[in-house]
């Protein structure tokens, strides 16, 4: 991660943290799940006013890794009373394997530690192969699968994955 750049989220880059979203996710889930679900899950996730409102919750951390001012990942975690959840972790496939990912998780942890969480979980889509062997590579552990109901017909097949801090 040589020349990549980490920070705190700020009110002006959260339309670059939205536009990257649909970015990583239009690589990444149409073969996981319907376009109508990656559609609806963006709108609902990266509403600019949704981030915007975190920004200001001391239970949630939003980080943004820039190369070249170029926007190339994010992550963002909120505070759940002694655990922590990885709410988001997303490197633009261009950037990936590069250790952008790893530096973002890393922030996390740290931050999460400050916040005194004992616990980092997350959840995984079980197909998303690629995401499941990373997260492996930094500690985490399969704690049990579950398939999560998130309205209008869709559902979430999911992995939950934790890493003891």
């Amino acid at each position: 991660m040589d020349d990549a750049h980490l920070h705190p989220l700020t009110l002006q880059e959260v339309d670059a943290v939205c536009a990257l979203a649909r970015i990583v996710w239009q690589a990444t889930y149409p073969a996981l799940i319907p376009q109508a679900q990656i559609d609806a899950m963006l709108a609902d996730r990266y509403a600019a006013g949704r981030i915007q409102s975190q920004l200001d919750d001391p239970d949630h951390a939003w980080r943004i890794a820039k190369r070249n001012q170029e926007t190339v990942g994010f992550a963002h975690a909120v505070l759940e009373g002694a655990h922590c959840k990885l709410d988001k972790l997303y490197v633009h496939p261009g950037y990936q394997r590069q250790g952008i990912g790893a530096a973002l998780l890393h922030a996390v942890r740290n931050w999460a530690r400050q916040q005194q969480a004992r616990r980092l979980w997350l959840q995984v889509n079980r197909g998303n192969t690629q995401a499941i062997a990373a997260y492996r590579k930094y500690g985490f552990v399969i704690a049990g699968s579950q398939v999560f109901d998130i309205g209008d017909g869709f559902v979430m097949d999911d992995h939950v994955m934790e890493l003891t801090l």
